[in-house]
């Protein structure tokens, strides 16, 4: 599996942040190297890095470069001043993954805690690189355990439909629906995967594709139209997703076309399955329609691969970048503390959440 995100604190030297440039793969393997906040929010802006997990992991390694910065450049005011200031820089940059704002806070009440406790900050930044490297750590074991839990959800053998890219790339390693895949192939089952190529920044046949061909799984790639006519035929016997964030009522935002998915899969009776950390589901929030949904730039619908036009100049282009899917049409949520109903999630101990 592919190693997306390298965290280097060298003994002489300051802390990088090593991200495999997403935008560029299958045909480029690039590495994107940061050394202060403002280049890895700009990573996450731009989507070198991308997928909820990811994204929170990459924050939570930038605030850590954010407390090092203060040290180095020997900034005036206060440390807790400047780390806000961090704090916010990173939060500014994807509004729907709630796993970004999870890792700032987590990290915030770390670095405020220990200034409190009378740190210094070259002491505090120390141990906020241990918790971000924590972080990280922590999500590729929660993506290995709700693999197991998922995989048995699947048949001994049978086609899974996955939409956009919830793998080693989107997360600290493993995936999340992806894990879920690889535990299920790990455990024997004979899966044949259909990964769609999520238009229009074409994560799954970039990198869906990419993951599961590097691992040897069956993968056949099909564009976001052909998945209703698969259905219809019998092909697909579950359809598998990740998510940017849940709602304390099992609503689910993620890439943009999962909704259609989810009705197309309701109609025919097929099992919807969503697969996320529970860092993905904001207890705060009640339902999917307060979730803000990012728009992004009209040259990613406008314009294909790098930037080869396929439309009139001037057109009117909507270009959301998430849809949001009621609970009512997802059959379980797949997590590392096991499989719910979507309305069973308002029963779980919640998590103190804040948002920038």
């Amino acid at each position: 599996m592919v190693n997306a995100i390298v965290f280097d604190t060298p003994k002489n030297g300051p802390p990088s942040l090593h991200l495999i440039d997403q935008r560029r793969l299958p045909l480029e393997t690039v590495t994107v190297t940061s050394t202060d906040h403002h280049d890895v929010a700009n990573s996450i802006r731009e989507m070198v890095v991308r997928g909820a997990p990811a994204i929170g992991i990459a924050a939570a390694y930038g605030i850590a470069i954010g407390s090092y910065e203060f040290t180095r450049e020997k900034i005036d005011g206060a440390y807790p001043d400047w780390m806000e200031k961090v704090s916010r820089t990173l939060g500014k940059t994807r509004p729907t993954a709630v796993n970004l704002f999870w890792a700032i806070d987590r990290m915030r009440t770390l670095w405020s805690d220990l200034y409190a406790k009378g740190l210094t900050p070259l002491e505090i930044t120390r141990v906020l690189y241990d918790e971000a490297r924590s972080v990280h750590e922590e999500d590729i074991s929660q993506n290995r355990s709700m693999g197991k839990f998922g995989q048995e959800l699947f048949p001994e053998s049978g086609s899974v439909l996955t939409h956009c890219n919830a793998g080693a790339l989107a997360t600290g390693g493993y995936g999340t629906a992806l894990g879920v895949i690889r535990a299920a192939v790990e455990a024997g089952k004979k899966i044949h995967v259909f990964a769609d190529e999520t238009r229009p920044y074409l994560q799954g046949a970039r990198l869906t594709a990419y993951e599961l061909m590097a691992d040897n799984i069956p993968t056949t790639l099909i564009t976001d139209g052909m998945s209703a006519s698969l259905m219809a035929k019998g092909k697909i016997s579950a359809v598998i997703v990740g998510a940017d964030r849940i709602t304390r009522n099992g609503d689910v935002a993620n890439k943009i076309g999962t909704y259609a998915l989810a009705v197309l899969a309701h109609y025919h009776k097929i099992p919807f399955y969503v697969a996320a950390p529970f860092s993905t589901i904001d207890f705060v929030m009640e339902t999917g329609n307060l979730i803000p949904i990012e728009e992004r730039s009209s040259e990613e619908v406008t314009t294909i691969g790098h930037g080869n036009r396929v439309a009139p100049i001037g057109v009117d282009v909507y270009n959301p970048a998430f849809d949001v899917t009621p609970a009512g049409l997802i059959t379980r949520i797949i997590t590392e503390r096991g499989v719910f109903k979507p309305q069973d999630l308002i029963h779980q101990i919640p998590s103190i959440q804040k948002t920038f």
